[in-house]
């Protein structure tokens, strides 16, 4: 399956492989986010946080309204992610401090019976690699580590936490053709009605 092409270094989706995705699924650490953390203790309590991207999470909605399963399986747990992926309402949240993302990404499948071919997957470093190599779409930022990036078919230019996965979910749409639809869509949910 042919999934990208280069012009002028900016990566297209073939319209083919866009349209088999019926899952979408992210990391955080380093996708999601930039990988940095800010861990503390207020009296006794650990406290972790992240930073995010808001213009990932619109993105990320529009997939949702494409009718596309949106995913988070991440290898540290961590409040923030929970708090981050109900704010976001994605279909699934795995947090496993294993890292089995392989194994979490095959029970979701069978529970929602989708194919690997049917996934892409976006990831970063080491701990994606197994899902890279198994997914229809494997998809990396573009600070994604040496061996991520050759376990991809798409490596996108926004780094994680910078825009990646907004950049990631236009991609997807525009090459579905859906696009520019759901930006009306939107648009047109948030305009005010004129009281009379």
């Amino acid at each position: 399956m042919t999934a990208t092409f280069m012009t002028n270094s900016t990566p297209v989706l073939d319209a083919e492989a866009a349209k088999r995705v019926k899952y979408v699924v992210l990391d955080v650490d380093g996708v999601l986010t930039d990988g940095g953390i800010f861990l503390g203790d207020v009296d006794g309590k650990r406290l972790e946080f992240k930073k995010y991207d808001i213009q990932d999470g619109l993105g990320i909605l529009l997939l949702r309204w494409a009718g596309i399963r949106v995913a988070i399986i991440t290898g540290r747990v961590s409040e923030s992610v929970a708090l981050r992926a109900a704010e976001l309402k994605v279909d699934d949240l795995v947090q496993d401090e294993q890292a089995r993302k392989l194994i979490a990404l095959r029970k979701l499948c069978a529970r929602h019976a989708i194919t690997l071919d049917e996934v892409a997957f976006v990831g970063d470093d080491l701990p994606d690699v197994g899902v890279l190599r198994e997914v229809g779409l494997p998809v990396v930022v573009a600070n994604a580590t040496a061996d991520a990036v050759q376990a991809a078919k798409l490596q996108l230019t926004r780094s994680g936490g910078a825009g990646a996965i907004r950049e990631f979910c236009e991609l997807l749409l525009r090459a579905r053709g859906e696009w520019d639809a759901l930006v009306e869509r939107y648009v047109s949910s948030r305009v005010e009605v004129p009281v009379k």
